[in-house]
Order: structure tokens, then C-alpha cells, then sequence
């Protein structure tokens, strides 16, 4: 059973920044993080693969890094110039071997006060 374990949310003003950190019980081929905030779907905020292939969204893009450490089965998300739009539950994403066996985080809530 994969697990992933969150941390680095918190509360954070506009223009600010934060990393969330989501280490995996193993080894894994996909992993990212996915938000959602309040009366809507869960989205994608970022992906990033063994290899070190990168997906962001474009709501995020140019102003947050996505990297992982492969020898700590872990990813983190550096994000920078937060906005409330960014505000959600962000989900820890993993996928093992890359064929759609999603696993999820319990989610870490980001709040930015608008």
C-alpha cells in the first residue's frame, strides 16, 4: 500500500511563499500535487516524473518549481508570488508505475488572505 505523507501548508500572505514537501513510501514514477479549493474541482498545480519530465498548470507556471528527490522518495513544490486564488487543499499525487494507479495525500491546507 502506497503512502504519502504531507507537510508545509499553512497560512501565508499575498505575495509570499511556501514549499510543500509530500514523501511517498516507495519509489515512484509519477508524483505532483493537485489543489482544490472551495465549491470546486480538484485541479492540477503540478507533476513531475523519475525522469525529471515537468507539468504545471498554467496558473502556476513561471512562479512555482516543482523537484523531487528520488534517493528520499520525495517531492516538493516551491511556490512564490501567492495570490488567493491559490488557496485549496493541495493533494500529494503519486503514480507507481505510470499507468493511471493514482494514489492520494490526505491534503494540506494553503490559505491566502485576499
Amino acid at each position: 500500500q502506497v503512502q504519502l505523507v504531507e507537510s508545509g501548508g499553512g497560512l501565508v500572505q499575498a505575495g509570499g511563499s511556501l514549499r510543500l514537501s509530500c514523501r511517498a513510501s516507495g519509489m515512484m514514477y509519477v508524483m505532483g500535487w493537485y489543489r482544490q479549493a472551495p465549491g470546486r474541482q480538484r485541479e492540477l498545480v503540478a507533476t513531475i516524473t523519475r525522469g525529471g519530465y515537468t507539468r504545471y498548470a498554467d496558473s502556476v507556471k513561471g512562479r512555482s518549481t516543482i523537484s523531487r528527490d528520488l534517493a528520499k522518495n520525495t517531492v516538493y513544490l516551491q511556490m512564490n508570488s501567492l495570490k488567493a486564488e491559490d488557496t485549496g487543499v493541495y493533494y500529494c499525487y503519486a503514480d507507481p508505475i505510470g499507468n493511471g494507479s493514482d494514489y492520494w495525500g490526505q491534503g494540506t491546507q494553503v490559505t491566502v488572505p485576499s
